[in-house]
């Protein structure tokens, strides 16, 4: 049985937040005042292993860092949106380009930007160190913190209750 009171085996896409979320947030800053941010490779392999699945995946941030650009693309993820000012918007436009529906997709975010992403999904997810009004409403707080697998947690669960967690020979690789 899931730990998430949500129906796992609609969502057929997943979007994320990058600080506080596929990146702790706190991050080391660069001698140019650029924040250098952490990847965590149990996310990393989800991340991979869900598209190769046929899930829809999706980052969206307000970071202006080409490098996380090129860190999801390298994972096969196309749609990488940065130097996002509102959300929602590029949210909406991503859903419908991909043939989904609200109830279809699930939103990991941290912080009050992601707020009305969180609220325009099905499955709202937040990582346990995410600001208090995230946490409060979201359907699911993982018991990770940002940066830290709150990627792999969610995708594990959605890909185990659709039988595609470790099912396929693919499943051992990158």
């Amino acid at each position: 049985m899931s730990r998430v009171d949500y129906d796992l085996t609609k969502i057929d896409g997943i979007v994320f937040d990058v600080d506080g979320v596929l990146s702790p947030s706190t991050v080391p800053m660069g001698e140019d005042g650029k924040p250098t941010r952490m990847a965590n490779l149990k996310d990393g392999y989800a991340l991979q292993h869900a598209v190769k699945r046929g899930l829809k995946i999706a980052i969206i941030t307000g970071a202006d860092t080409p490098s996380i650009v090129s860190r999801y693309n390298m994972l096969g993820i196309n749609d990488v949106y940065i130097k996002a000012s509102r959300k929602l918007p590029i949210l909406k436009q991503w859903i419908t380009a991909n043939g989904l529906t609200r109830e279809r997709v699930a939103y990991v975010g941290d912080d009050i930007p992601d707020f009305e992403c969180m609220r325009h999904v099905g499955l709202s997810v937040a990582p346990a160190d995410a600001a208090p009004e995230i946490r409060d409403m979201a359907v699911y707080v993982s018991p990770v913190v940002g940066g830290y697998g709150v990627a792999r947690d969610i995708i594990e669960m959605v890909m185990k209750a659709r039988g595609m967690w470790m099912s396929t020979a693919d499943a051992f690789g990158w």
